[in-house]
């Protein structure tokens, strides 16, 4: 950067000065907390992202030098909601990632799966590639049952979410399907969930888990700071 595009020092200190009052108006937001969703702190939160990532582009632009933290920007979480206060329709948006670890015992379920119904047996192979075995797996099972046994399909899961959303009336019927999440819109989310391995803070712990029963129940939960 040219000096002439250089911040003055006053402009940094000014910044400086915006982190300080940020972190005073989130500090009284978390002590005023009117529950886990307080609309209150989620702003603090957003003003105190927005002002830490403006003082620390200035201090690198002005002295080459970063700050010692991390604050995430304030795009990287929802909007503030809004949404119509009394919704008279929603939809459920809902990612589930998984990586396929055990293509052989996905084969083996779907030629199972491909025995036990006439209609698929009379037309035979569909369940020898990896594609054809994930249709016919999602075809019988339920999204939610396929996450809550997708080890023994010979899947391994990634990162999920679930977003709620408000609208004031239900979409017509077919009008969203051939696009299904192009139209979410971030301020009309009521509420998030989400569910990822950047969230684990002792990942052996984690491992300890996975041979408990109900390690689905534990693992599944809002994340903080993401959601409403």
């Amino acid at each position: 950067m040219s000096d002439a595009a250089q911040p003055t020092a006053a402009e940094v200190r000014a910044a400086a000065e915006a982190v300080k009052t940020a972190l005073d108006r989130h500090l009284a937001a978390v002590e005023r907390r009117s529950g886990e969703d307080d609309p209150a702190v989620y702003e603090a939160f957003n003003e105190l992202a927005v002002a830490a990532e403006t003082y620390d582009e200035l201090l690198y632009d002005r002295y080459d030098e970063v700050t010692p933290f991390e604050i995430p920007a304030a795009e990287e979480a929802l909007p503030p909601y809004t949404g119509p206060e009394e919704p008279s329709a929603l939809s459920v948006l809902i990612r589930r990632d998984y990586a396929v670890v055990e293509p052989q015992r996905l084969l083996a379920h779907a030629q199972r799966i491909e025995a036990a119904d006439d209609d698929i047996a009379d037309t035979p192979g569909t369940s020898g590639t990896v594609h054809g075995a994930l249709g016919l797996l999602f075809g019988e099972y339920e999204p939610d049952e396929i996450a809550s046994r997708h080890k023994e399909f010979g899947l391994e899961e990634g990162d999920s979410t679930l977003w709620v959303t408000a609208s004031d009336e239900p979409a017509e019927p077919g009008e969203w399907l051939e696009a299904p999440f192009e139209e979410a819109e971030p301020a009309q989310v009521v509420c998030r969930f989400d569910v990822s391995a950047v969230f684990d803070e002792d990942p052996d712990d984690v491992d300890d888990l996975d041979d408990l029963d109900g390690i689905d129940d534990l693992e599944d939960g809002p994340a903080p700071d993401t959601g409403r």
